[in-house]
């Protein structure tokens, strides 16, 4: 089956328009409706690369051209432009925001795939009664997590609203809603605008030492610039030392103690010492015995086991238990 035939139709509509170019599409989008605008926009941006072919298929009129000028490519920036073509600026920035953001046609449709440690992130900066209304739109489900995040006593404020709440006027809820996507969705938006060296400083920390080591001194001759750029996003696990005293017993408490030992087996001094400052002195010495009873042990094992550790201090940092600094942050190297 051709791709052109599995298409739906807004991304038919797409690839239609990323053919035409910016000018006739401009024209186009002037007399649209925004909704039109906004879907159309949307299958645009997540459209990737359209084989030639399809694009005949699609355009039999201009076959002879389209096929000469080989593949399209549709993006966020290839969008972005033919708006501009023909709406303001500031429409535009905010349908590409919108298209950035979670999945969803109405904002609460959007909040339900808001990651729920993120949401309740936000929320517990907000009233109680604003809270109140947002549980009340998204799934109980989603709710549910979001609510288990949130401080305990304001948790239960939030619990006393949604008991006492009656019909909640149109005013009140389009005031809520107004505020959500001015403030919190669009910075949503922004945020998940990943930079291509920071994916893939992501991607060199799940490497074992030994490819990250080959790759990264590969690309040192390709491009010194973006390796060093890569070198300083990644977060490893000697850069734990960059977390304060109270992160890190928040996370000696969270950390498997088997799994903490195999991971110190291969770090710094420095690093074991700063560990075990922030242990009892009988944890401490209880620690130093495990490692010193493992013995000899693979590399592949302890790398393992670091990820294993640096990937949960993420997970805690994403749910504000610790703070982690990133790489650009020398004031913090004790």
């Amino acid at each position: 089956m051709s791709l052109a035939r599995v298409l739906t139709g807004p991304q038919k509509a797409a690839a239609i328009m990323l053919a035409m170019g910016e000018e006739h599409a401009a024209n186009l989008f002037a007399r649209m409706h925004e909704d039109e605008i906004r879907d159309l926009s949307a299958a645009m941006a997540s459209l990737g690369t359209v084989p030639a072919p399809a694009i005949e298929e699609l355009c039999r009129e201009f076959g002879e051209q389209l096929g000469q000028a080989g593949n399209l490519v549709g993006s966020y920036e290839s969008t972005e432009r033919m708006l501009l073509k023909s709406l303001p600026r500031d429409r535009v920035v905010q349908i590409m925001e919108e298209i950035r953001g979670p999945a969803g046609r109405t904002m609460w449709d959007k909040l339900g795939n808001v990651n729920e440690a993120v949401l309740a992130n936000y929320l517990k900066n907000e009233y109680p009664q604003t809270v109140a209304v947002v549980l009340t739109k998204v799934r109980p489900d989603h709710a549910a997590r979001v609510l288990s995040l949130l401080p305990e006593g304001f948790a239960m404020e939030v619990v006393m609203r949604m008991l006492r709440m009656e019909t909640i006027q149109k005013e009140a809820l389009e005031g809520v809603e107004k505020t959500l996507k001015a403030e919190f969705m669009s910075n949503l938006a922004r945020a998940q605008r990943r930079d291509a060296h920071e994916m893939m400083a992501e991607i060199f920390n799940n490497l074992d030492r030994q490819a990250e080591s080959r790759i990264l001194s590969a690309l040192e001759e390709r491009n010194r610039d973006a390796a060093e750029r890569i070198r300083s996003l990644m977060f490893t696990f000697e850069d734990l030392q960059r977390v304060d005293a109270a992160g890190l017993q928040a996370l000696l408490r969270a950390v498997e103690k088997d799994k903490l030992a195999l991971a110190l087996k291969g770090a710094s001094e420095q690093l074991r010492e700063m560990f075990f400052r922030n242990l009892t002195e009988r944890a401490a010495k209880l620690l130093r015995d495990d490692i010193a009873a493992l013995g000899p042990v693979r590399l592949r094992d302890v790398d393992e086991a670091q990820a294993a550790i640096v990937l949960l201090a993420k997970d805690m940092a994403a749910q504000g238990q610790i703070n982690l600094q990133d790489g650009h942050d020398e004031e913090m190297v004790p």
